[in-house]
């Protein structure tokens, strides 16, 4: 299911239960109650409990954020390191430039097309890769040089293979939520305990303060939709964030 979709379908619903509890609440209030004024102690304990919300929401989407920017930067130089050897291997033959060039596309394309559908589904992507890779780092090893050119590419191809295989194990070993399920309870819980501050401070059923009330709704909702599309490093759904490596392989076509 798209992300968006999920967005939509959570905020509707939210609003809608909100709406319908404070109507509900409406009719059902006693008729001797004074909703004229609301207790100033109840307005202090509204605003601190919206506060300390706030900065615990704000805490998460932080953590989310660099840890999502962290991971596309293990990408970048998966990707990059890879590249690199690419570009190195111009002084080599051509049937050798074509062999070591077709394991960095296989290698790509499993990265793109294996690892990142059971990354998000928080399985084991196997050995393949790690395979896929020692085979780039034999092929290199034991080629030897044939002149100064290839003696001084060697090393530096060597030191790439390493950075692409130092990249590969963060990126594995960063897949997953980033939010530990305590977390997550302490939001959710949290955003209902501020929503159900909305019936504390005596909404009406005036079509202001249910406009402003689906309006907080809707932003408290969104924020959590946030955390969550976030909370996986590479994506939710789909493979957008596997752009790098991808790009390995299409343009070698």
């Amino acid at each position: 299911m798209p992300e968006w979709l999920i967005y939509t379908l959570a905020s509707v619903l939210v609003c809608a239960l909100v709406v319908s509890a404070t109507v509900m609440r409406h009719r059902r209030v006693d008729v001797d109650e004074d909703t004229s004024e609301t207790p100033d102690v109840l307005e202090y304990m509204v605003m601190m409990v919206g506060v300390v919300y706030a900065i615990v929401l704000g805490l998460a989407i932080a953590g989310v954020w660099e840890a999502r920017g962290a991971a596309e930067d293990t990408v970048r130089r998966e990707a990059q390191a890879l590249y690199e050897i690419d570009r190195r291997l111009d002084v080599y033959p051509t049937s050798f430039r074509t062999e070591v060039r077709g394991h960095i596309d296989a290698y790509a394309r499993h990265a793109v097309t294996a690892e990142w559908p059971a990354i998000q589904q928080d399985e084991e992507p196997g050995a393949a890769g790690a395979e896929l890779l020692d085979r780039i780092r034999t092929e290199l090893a034991h080629r030897t040089p044939a002149d100064e050119l290839q003696a001084q590419a060697y090393q530096p191809l060597l030191d790439e293979v390493a950075a692409a295989d130092v990249a590969r194990h963060e990126r594995l070993d960063g897949a997953g939520t980033t939010l530990p399920g305590v977390v997550w309870f302490g939001l959710v819980a949290g955003g209902a305990v501020t929503l159900g501050l909305l019936f504390a401070l005596q909404i009406r059923r005036s079509v202001r303060e249910l406009m402003l009330a689906s309006a907080f709704t809707a932003l408290v909702v969104f924020l959590l939709f946030l955390v969550w599309s976030f909370d996986a490093p590479y994506g939710q759904s789909g493979t957008d964030s596997a752009q790098p490596l991808r790009d390995l392989y299409t343009a070698a076509v």
